[in-house]
């Protein structure tokens, strides 16, 4: 089946037309709030934030620190920074129909999505908008599998509950499309079974999978959980870059506390620093923290502005050491993918989410694929298999003392010959799922007899293909560089809660897990200040 090329170029072309003479383009710079109030206070004047004082700090509100910081306001008051700007009422974000927009088109300062190339040569994109990455992904949702709960050391029936608050709230059952349930077919064709049906867990075979798109086409992003936050103790101040964490000496010799940040405008318009500070109860015991949820690049890079890290680069940049962590940066990790094209031509098809997904060979190969937009009138149609458990891992360093730059990133994609060997392997399915019958029928092509399978060839199609599935994670790893409780080592008073603490993308897509982390935290850290005050 094949939709009309002339009713998806009109509708499409028509909207967006619209959004031109209403927006700027791609700017995450919305006024606070346009098309959507919200009961929380929300402001991009930094001066209404400089010199106040709160219970917790969270910097990022991104996928971890929304749920996060929502969860923390029910009793402690809140400052919830975010380098981007409101999501609400921009379409690039908000409308299915326009997804994968946002990418086509970044600047330096204000776009929803920022961009940067790995040191490896592999374009990324990385959130910058309230909602993080959550309003740029495919919004695809499932939870991480039990041997990953139980590694991380986390408590199971809280884990649980964490996932179902957010599952309440912006997770829906999808109305698979056309290519959509082709897909699913194909994946069944190709041996990855057993067929699962709709499920948010994480298991083997072939299964429908949740997404933050309602039925009406709608994107809920992480955003939409600050909702269920106290917002009388909600402060979240949007188009605001930290620069760095602010220090005291405790009295004690070589201990250092957080209690407070420096940040300043996103847009490039001022250098000025501001300030804002973490509240100071009489009991040391009581105070809250400065949390990192910046992702993962940005919490490593924030922890190296504030001279946390190893002392040799930092002094490179003049950055005076607070504590020489030569793990910080270390450990970063990005999933191989390899796409395959399966239309033989551009079409104006309307952009598509993935909805459904093939999970094989004990949990190693993850296969989606969606429609994508290319430019503003054309689109198309990758299948896209990614590698689950790679052990090639990367660093990451500062190039630049300015936090609104990207820092640099080195991946080392299939840097291992098991990477190598497990590229092959996962190539080969995915040639069996895009020669398939089912899709096939639905292009209105001949099956493909024979593919490529030499072990050579397809090594060197690997190396020389290999791009990014959006899901790197590393740089500030638990056991390496924060506690089991997300403390960083050698400082008090700040914590690092977010994908850069995980050695592994957490089941299909990490989206969820991140999600549910925030509000886990959240959650222990009240448990938390209520043992040491009761």
């Amino acid at each position: 089946m094949k939709f009309p090329d002339t009713f998806h170029s009109h509708e499409l072309l028509i909207a967006f037309s619209f959004f031109l003479l209403t927006l700027p383009l791609f700017s995450s710079s919305l006024p606070e709030g346009k098309g959507k109030e919200v009961p929380y206070y929300m402001t991009s004047d930094v001066k209404e934030v400089a010199g106040k004082s709160f219970d917790y700090i969270v910097v990022g509100g991104g996928t971890a620190g929304c749920p996060l910081a929502a969860t923390l306001s029910d009793n402690f008051s809140v400052l919830l920074v975010e380098r981007g700007g409101s999501p609400f009422g921009n379409p690039l974000v908000t409308d299915k129909r326009f997804f994968g927009f946002s990418l086509l088109q970044t600047d330096e300062y204000t776009s929803v999505a920022q961009s940067f190339i790995s040191t490896d040569g592999v374009q990324n994109h990385r959130g910058r908008v309230l909602g993080g990455s959550s309003a740029i992904n495919g919004g695809f949702y499932s939870r991480a599998r039990e041997d990953f709960v139980k590694k991380a050391g986390w408590d199971e029936e809280l884990v649980k509950k964490a996932y179902e608050w957010v599952e309440s709230k912006v997770v829906f059952p999808p109305e698979l499309t056309p290519w959509q349930s082709v897909v699913e077919f194909g994946l069944l064709e190709a041996g990855i079974l057993p067929y699962n049906g709709y499920s948010l867990e994480h298991i083997e075979g072939t299964k429908i999978g949740g997404t933050a798109f309602d039925q009406c086409g709608k994107r809920h992003t992480s955003a939409d959980l600050l909702e269920a936050g106290n917002p009388k103790n909600l402060v979240v101040l949007l188009n605001a870059t930290v620069n760095n964490i602010i220090f005291s000496n405790n009295g004690k010799a070589n201990e250092s506390r957080a209690h407070g940040i420096r940040f300043i405008k996103s847009d490039g318009s001022s250098n000025h620093m501001h300030e804002a500070y973490l509240n100071k109860p009489g009991n040391s015991s009581t105070w809250g923290d400065v949390i990192l949820s910046a992702g993962a690049l940005g919490s490593p890079q924030l922890l190296l502005l504030s001279g946390i890290g190893p002392h040799d680069h930092l002094k490179d940049l003049n950055i005076p050491t607070i504590v020489d962590l030569q793990e910080v940066g270390e450990g970063m990790q990005d999933n191989p993918c390899i796409a395959k094209l399966v239309d033989t031509m551009p079409q104006k098809r309307l952009p598509e989410p993935p909805e459904v997904v093939g999970i094989a060979d004990n949990f190693k190969f993850i296969i989606q694929a969606g429609v994508l937009p290319i430019s503003f009138n054309a689109s198309r149609m990758p299948i896209a298999a990614k590698l689950a458990f790679p052990i090639s891992r990367g660093k990451l360093e500062l190039d630049s003392t300015d936090p609104r730059q990207n820092p640099s990133i080195k991946f080392n994609y299939l840097a291992k010959e098991k990477d190598l060997d497990g590229c092959v392997k996962m190539v080969q399915l995915l040639n069996k799922v895009t020669k398939s019958q089912s899709v096939s029928s639905f292009l209105g092509i001949k099956p493909q007899e024979k593919f490529m399978s030499n072990s050579d060839e397809l090594r060197k199609l690997c190396k020389n293909n290999v791009r990014t599935f959006y899901h790197y994670h590393g740089g500030c790893i638990v056991g390496s560089v924060v506690d089991k409780d997300y403390r960083v080592y050698g400082v008090k008073g700040l914590r690092v809660i977010d994908g850069s603490t995980f050695q592994e993308s957490p089941g299909t897509n990490p989206m969820a897990t991140v999600m549910m982390l925030g509000r886990y935290q959240g959650v222990k850290l009240v448990e938390e200040r209520r043992e040491i005050c009761s």
